[in-house]
Order: C-alpha cells, then sequence, then structure tokens
C-alpha cells in the first residue's frame, strides 16, 4: 500500500476520475456562468457583450440588495443562534449522557429529511387558519399574537428562517459531538483530578481543542446561508413582496420567470464569489486566533 501512495502515476490514476467529475460538473458551469454573467442575454437569441453591467445592475438594484441583506441576517442567525445551541447539546450529549444515542439520534433526524417536507410541515405550522403555532398561542392564552406568520412582511423572514436552523442545528451538533468525543479522556482526567467544574472544563478545554471542527461548522453554515434556496422557495417563494427573497431565488426568477440570463448569471456568480471569500476570511481568523 505504501508503494502505491508513492508512485505518483498511481495517484495520478485515482484522482484523474474525481478531477473529470468536479471539473463537468463544477468548474465548467462555473465558468460558463462568468461568461453569460457579462451578456445582455435572454436565453434563446444571441447574446450582446455589455462586460460588467448587469453587476452594476445588481448592486443597484434596491430587490438585489434586499435579498443580499436578508442572506446576511440569516448568515448571522445560523451564526449566533443555531451554532451555540449545537454547540451546547453536543457538549451535553459528549458528557456521557443517559439515552446518549437516542438523542443523538433524535437531534440529527430533520437533517434526513427532504427540504421540501419540512417546508410543506412548517408551512401547515405556520398556518393562520389551522396551524398549530396559532392554536398553542389561543390554548395559553395569547390568542392576541396569532397571526399570518408567511403572510405579513414583518414575521414572514424569520419564520422562514426558523425552520433551517432547526433542520441543521443536529447536522452541526453531530461534527462537534464528533469532536469533542475525539479528545483524550486522559485530559479530562487529569482536569477533573485538578479540581475543574464541567463549565471551566467545557471553557478552558473542550472548546479550544475543537476549534478544526468549529471551523468546519461556521464556513457550512455561513455557505448554507448565502446559498439557501428550496425551502425558502416553497415556504414564501421569495414574499410577501419580496420580504424574504435571497440571492437564490432571486436568481431562479431573474432567470426562469424574466428570461434575464445575463443578470441571473451575474447573481449565480456574486454568491459563488461570495461564499469564497468569507471561506477564505474565517480561514484567515482561525489562523490569527
Amino acid at each position: 500500500m505504501n508503494s502505491v501512495f508513492s508512485n505518483k502515476k498511481a495517484i495520478m490514476i485515482f484522482v484523474l476520475p474525481t478531477l473529470l467529475l468536479f471539473c463537468t460538473i463544477v468548474l465548467i458551469p462555473i465558468v460558463v456562468s462568468a461568461y453569460y454573467s457579462l451578456l445582455d442575454w435572454n436565453g434563446i437569441s444571441k447574446g450582446t457583450f455589455i462586460g460588467l453591467d448587469n453587476f452594476t445592475q445588481m448592486f443597484q438594484d434596491p430587490r438585489a440588495l434586499k435579498s443580499i441583506y436578508n442572506s446576511l441576517l440569516f448568515a448571522a442567525a445560523s451564526i449566533f443562534i443555531q451554532l451555540p445551541i449545537s454547540l451546547l447539546l453536543a457538549l451535553i450529549l459528549a458528557s456521557s449522557v443517559k439515552g446518549e444515542g437516542f438523542y443523538r439520534t433524535v437531534y440529527f433526524l430533520p437533517v434526513l429529511i427532504s427540504t421540501v417536507v419540512v417546508a410543506q410541515l412548517w408551512s401547515k405550522i405556520y398556518n393562520a387558519d389551522y396551524g398549530l403555532l396559532n392554536t398553542m398561542l389561543e390554548n395559553i392564552g395569547l390568542s392576541s399574537l396569532a397571526q399570518d406568520w408567511l403572510g405579513q412582511k414583518d414575521t414572514a423572514l424569520a419564520a422562514s428562517f426558523i425552520p433551517t436552523l432547526w433542520q441543521y442545528m443536529g447536522y452541526h451538533m453531530l461534527l462537534m459531538y464528533a469532536g469533542a468525543k475525539s479528545i483524550s479522556q486522559d485530559i479530562f482526567e487529569a482536569a477533573k483530578m485538578d479540581g475543574a467544574s464541567r463549565m471551566r472544563t467545557a471553557f478552558a478545554i473542550t472548546i479550544p481543542l475543537m476549534k478544526p471542527i468549529l471551523k468546519v461548522c461556521l464556513v457550512f453554515s455561513v455557505i448554507g446561508a448565502f446559498k439557501v434556496f428550496d425551502l425558502i422557495y416553497v415556504l414564501t417563494g421569495g414574499g410577501p413582496l419580496f420580504s424574504t427573497e435571497v440571492p437564490s431565488t432571486l436568481m431562479y426568477t431573474t432567470i426562469f420567470g424574466t428570461y434575464q440570463y445575463g443578470y441571473g448569471s451575474a447573481i449565480s456568480v456574486f454568491i459563488i464569489l461570495e461564499c469564497l471569500i468569507v471561506t477564505v476570511l474565517i480561514n484567515k481568523f482561525f489562523k490569527i486566533e
């Protein structure tokens, strides 16, 4: 086996299929989208080269700016709500609580459910007429708070965030749980002998040693927020009045609704660049730390 790993030709043969697949389904579409983003093109007739005009239009379009703002809010919610709760659950489960395996499975179950099914489930919960949320509020005497959660501009955005945060909380919890479990028990035993409390052990030992996996979770969480599409599209379609629109839903409606392939491609390129820049910044931040 060692002779195979030291043979560069053998390595190339094993890597080549994956490299070709990556280029075919990832790299080439990105390059093509970047080319389309420089055109004024409706997807049918011959496109006209207009340089960076589509990007200029995007940064002057209030609807596009609103969608970018929404995606930034979603990223902030992922960082400051989703990840801390995931970390707390991971630390609790990693401390060998009773029923550890059961809770680990239960928390991870939403990840296995199709996003469309999750969106349909939450649309029933939010339903203004027979939804579970309004029914609960009415039963505890808070009927004045019952409302059409997805039909109003003030509540639709937050109501759209909650299902996504809920669905992928278990995913990040499982990654962090694996990170916490990989730490040598000898370290915890030494801390226990020194009289360190569970809280002190968590902040002084467990979390610092989990930095690599925390970085991965942070990258996944932020990128997931920037490119979220299916759940918001099924829940609200970007409405009401574009209040829940994010760049990916705007890209879809621009390309397939108004046939502005060039402008839609510019939005897609922006999403890719946004994800790349944030990934680089997060890596730099953790290197400094």
